[in-house]
């Protein structure tokens, strides 16, 4: 990038952080301590403010110096752009790490019961149905449900696991004959939305009349 473009990139940029800043040239050049004449020259394109200039206007629109000299295919506004600087957390990890957290709690009570003299081995189970539940909330939060349906089959399972094992004197193996119209009926709910193609005849409908 030479000298001239960078300059057209720069005046591009500060025209639209300032006008979504809602700041006149003679504003932002008093919060600079230069006049308007100068913010005009800048976003004429004719000049570049120094360094120091620079890192003043980075600071009050809360963007980089880089994001100040760089050019953007499409317009962002500073609360966009505030948000694309900010760190990036991996929602894998957090999942994974809750979850983790959650199957290191089940085997703490499960060794705590043990010391007492209890072998009480279906508090992973307990563990397992806390974990799937957890996984699918954190799914639909992180990752907009993606493996809404996978989770959801994996919670249906696991609870119906757990109350067998919890009724394992009664051998109540029939439980699992609901097994399937309970996967079906979950499944088949998360289908289960407006449909716009009615809303948009409605809406026509309505215009017309």
């Amino acid at each position: 990038m030479d000298a001239a473009e960078l300059k057209l990139v720069f005046a591009s940029n500060l025209i639209n952080l300032r006008t979504a800043a809602g700041l006149t040239q003679a504003e932002l050049g008093a919060q600079l301590n230069y006049s308007d004449k100068t913010v005009s020259k800048w976003e004429r394109g004719e000049a570049v403010p120094d360094a120091y200039v620079l890192t003043q206007l980075a600071a009050m629109f809360n963007v980089t110096v880089d994001y100040l000299l760089s050019s953007h295919d499409a317009w962002q506004s500073p609360e966009e752009i505030r948000k694309a600087n900010e760190p990036k957390y991996s929602s894998d990890m957090i999942i994974a790490v809750t979850i983790l957290g959650i199957m290191t709690a089940a085997l703490t009570a499960f060794v705590i019961v043990w010391i007492c003299g209890i072998i009480e081995w279906r508090i992973f189970l307990v563990g397992l149905v806390l974990s799937a539940l957890v996984y699918l909330v954190l799914d639909c939060v992180f990752n907009q449900a993606r493996y809404l349906k996978p989770a959801l089959i994996v919670l249906i399972v696991s609870i119906f696991v757990l109350v067998y094992f919890i009724l394992w004197d009664f051998k109540p193996w029939q439980i699992f004959i609901l097994l399937v119209p309970a996967i079906t009926i979950a499944l088949l709910s998360t289908y289960i939305n407006k449909n716009p193609k009615r809303q948009t005849f409605i809406g026509n409908k309505r215009k017309k009349e």
